[in-house]
């Protein structure tokens, strides 16, 4: 897929939306070969999804060793809408807490006091964290209104096909 598709589908109102949300699910494959798909907090910065974990957490090696990712963005409505992502993740480790966690984490409902109270806890609990920086090399934005599964897509054009003949 062209750069300048990948922003297409980015760059449309749905997707804006989704990217704007709290949570996604990461899919790796593990050291021992089998699938992992798990649910993160992100952040988008305008070109890449911004993930954050702790130093020692199991995908890293995983990550490392095998670094292409899919990440599927979604609404718990129907239909649904769904953003599915592909590309490499890129791992920055870090000595302090990024700033990208501290946004990313700011959507939940706390007040002032908590915030700091929470802020406080993470600098006392992290020695530094692990920055997944993953841009985009695949982009398909599925609403059930303008766009369908490529399976469903395929479908229908069958079946319009089959009508004309």
């Amino acid at each position: 897929m062209e750069p300048n598709e990948i922003t297409a589908v980015l760059n449309l109102p749905i997707s804006q939306e989704l990217l704007a949300r709290d949570l996604l699910r990461l899919a790796y494959v593990a050291k021992d070969g089998t699938p992992r798909n798990i649910p993160i907090a992100f952040t988008w910065n305008g070109s890449q999804i911004v993930l954050c974990t702790t130093k020692n957490a199991p995908k890293l090696p995983s990550l490392r060793h095998n670094p292409a990712v899919a990440l599927t963005i979604d609404t718990e409505v129907h239909p649904p809408k769904i953003l599915l992502l592909r590309g490499r993740a890129e791992l920055d480790v870090v000595d302090d807490i990024p700033e990208e966690y501290l946004q990313m984490n700011g959507s939940y409902e706390m007040t002032a006091e908590q915030r700091v109270e929470w802020e406080a806890e993470i600098r006392s609990l992290y020695d530094g964290m692990v920055r997944i920086v993953i841009t985009p090399t695949w982009a398909k934005l599925i609403d059930f209104e303008t766009t369908l599964p490529t399976a469903v897509e395929q479908l229908v054009q069958q079946r319009a096909e089959r009508q004309r003949a």
